[in-house]
């Protein structure tokens, strides 16, 4: 790829904005001919993050005509109680998503909470039946964040055909499946980590670079091929140390990114909105298939 004087930077929030005056129309659509759409997620009480997240969830869903209910539920909910309530809601023919506000106490299992959802109501994607459906050409229902990234990618009009994309790190619900759909794409993937030897050696190989390892700052100007796409999935809250205050950072350094990358995705503004974009349109396509 030619080297660029600097980055285009990739505007997740103008992307997540067209995903969901898409996802609008096509609710509409679906409720005009009697298929409301219905999301309905549970938190544990006390989640304060997740609370104000779902507050938010309520607006947007209202916005786009999928009808939202929040399932509060108290913070000595046991196990079994939990599973409970969200058989209730895998077993509701009104409802035709389902989602668990994370985290969870550590006296609930988060991976067998997840696990119980409904295959087909798990609009994010975290059931492991979903999560081994990519490996299959799944596209709808995957996990949100690595449809994300592939959107994200794809925006930039590259063809993954034969490029080389470099993931640094592995995780069940993005680092994999992330690295499974760009095969799909017929690219070739090098799967990496923080204890890869010779890290920047591998990652300056790379035609699309997707960082997602979860430290700060760990993607520098040494790490980029000129030119090359940098999809940053980090979000780190760091402290300044000059002003004290608290902030979100990915896992590039995007100053020093941008002056030789072709694309790259900041943080925030970047993939995270897409995500919760991709989070609505899994709810959509999980009411179209009933």
């Amino acid at each position: 790829m030619p080297r660029a004087s600097e980055a285009t930077i990739i505007d997740g929030r103008a992307i997540a904005a067209g995903l969901r005056e898409s996802v609008a129309q096509r609710v509409s659509e679906l409720r005009s001919s009697g298929r409301p759409v219905r999301l309905d997620a549970l938190i544990i009480g006390g989640n304060g993050a997740g609370e104000v997240y779902a507050a938010n969830q309520a607006r947007t869903c209202g916005k786009l005509g999928i009808d939202y209910q929040l399932h509060v539920l108290g913070p000595d909910t046991s196990q079994a109680q939990m599973l409970d309530a969200i058989e209730q809601r895998n077993t509701d023919g009104a409802c035709t998503g389902v989602m668990v506000h994370l985290p969870l106490p550590d006296a609930l299992d988060t991976i067998a909470v997840q696990s119980s959802i409904a295959v087909h109501k798990d609009v994010e994607g975290v059931n492991p039946a979903n999560i081994g459906g990519v490996i299959y050409g799944q596209r709808t229902l995957v996990p949100c964040t690595a449809a994300a990234v592939m959107h994200l990618i794809e925006s930039t009009g590259v063809d993954l055909q034969g490029a080389n994309v470099v993931v640094v790190g592995a995780s069940d619900i993005v680092g994999k499946p992330v690295a499974v759909l760009a095969m799909q794409a017929e690219a070739t993937v090098v799967s990496t980590n923080i204890h890869t030897d010779d890290l920047e050696g591998h990652c300056r190989q790379a035609d699309v670079l997707i960082a997602a390892a979860g430290v700060p700052g760990l993607i520098t100007d040494a790490h980029v091929r000129p030119g090359a796409i940098v999809i940053d999935v980090g979000i780190n809250r760091v402290v300044d140390q000059e002003t004290g205050v608290e902030r979100t950072v990915g896992d590039v350094d995007f100053d020093a990114v941008k002056s030789i990358a072709g694309h790259v995705s900041p943080v925030p503004g970047g993939v995270g909105p897409v995500t919760v974009a991709m989070l609505l349109r899994n709810t959509l396509e999980a009411a179209a298939r009933v």
